[in-house]
């Protein structure tokens, strides 16, 4: 037989062995690897390569070295799980690079890395200054963990007590032009709510690449024809201008009367409508 077939042979056995190697193994495999698992992925690639290109080879052996890297890929892998000291030994642990916004020159020597780039590591999380650095850590794995000074902090909603509603995860219900009627029941929504909603936009279901309904019930697309502009759910922003109307009909009512019961009533109504304005806005702001 000739060796080119050979090679075609070999070449599509392994890339199945090495595929169900690596689903075994797996999502590490692929993402950021420890020490050991960078050594263990060049040398079953190197073995798979020796023994696809190598005619004289014996191709039984070369499986039978693919399967035993895995499976002590895979055996380290689950011992780490429940012993930290060995997970340690394997893996390695963070070290401190920067505490109390000063740079620890010893550790960085250690870990054989230079201000530059440690500055470079920084600036891929967009911190362009040390001294905005109040704590570091360079992990493991080679990626660096930072904490910014107090001051340097972006504010949050929790920062200034703001009330911020629970976002959950948005259902796709429309792809490539295709209800999905899974998405759409968890979204708690039918189909017929669904061909209402694409009559509000003016759009098809044919035209629309992508369709998604978010936590508010609301439908967003995204269209095969990128010149048609759709235009923006204005459900929450309606309903909070309405409120808001209410409200102030309400101040203006008990301005306008002259019965001193009405007054007090029509006062206290504007004041429970504003409460409930403002427990509401984070919900219905855009």
């Amino acid at each position: 037989m000739p060796g080119w077939i050979f090679i075609i042979v070999r070449s599509l056995i392994f890339i199945l062995l090495l595929f169900i190697t690596t689903k075994i193994l797996g999502k590490k495999q692929i993402s950021e690897l420890s020490f050991f698992e960078y050594v263990a992925g060049i040398t079953i690639g190197s073995i798979a390569g020796e023994v696809v290109t190598g005619l004289e080879a014996n191709i039984y052996h070369g499986i039978l070295a693919v399967v035993i890297f895995g499976f002590v890929t895979w055996l380290v892998d689950f011992i780490s799980l429940y012993s930290k000291g060995f997970r340690d030994m394997i893996e390695g642990k963070g070290t401190v690079v920067i505490k109390d916004g000063k740079i620890l020159e010893e550790n960085l020597k250690k870990e054989r890395y230079t201000i530059d780039e440690l500055s470079a590591l920084l600036r891929q999380k967009n911190i362009f200054k040390l001294a905005d650095v109040e704590f570091a850590v360079l992990e493991p794995r080679g990626n660096l963990s930072a904490l910014l000074k107090k001051e340097n902090l972006p504010l949050t909603p929790k920062d200034l007590q703001m009330k911020m509603p629970n976002e959950k995860e948005p259902q796709t219900v429309i792809m490539d032009g295709h209800i999905m009627d899974e998405p759409l029941r968890l979204s708690g929504k039918g189909r017929g709510w669904l061909y209402t909603e694409l009559e509000k936009l003016n759009v098809t279901l044919a035209n629309v690449f992508l369709g998604q309904v978010d936590s508010y019930g609301e439908l967003t697309v995204d269209l095969y024809d990128d010149k048609i502009q759709v235009p923006q759910p204005q459900q929450r922003p309606l309903l909070l201008a309405t409120l808001k109307k209410t409200q102030a009909d309400l101040e203006i009512f008990s301005l306008q009367t002259d019965c001193e019961k009405s007054k007090a009533m029509y006062k206290k109504n504007a004041a429970l409508m504003q409460e409930t304005i403002d427990k509401l806005s984070p919900f219905l702001n855009g």
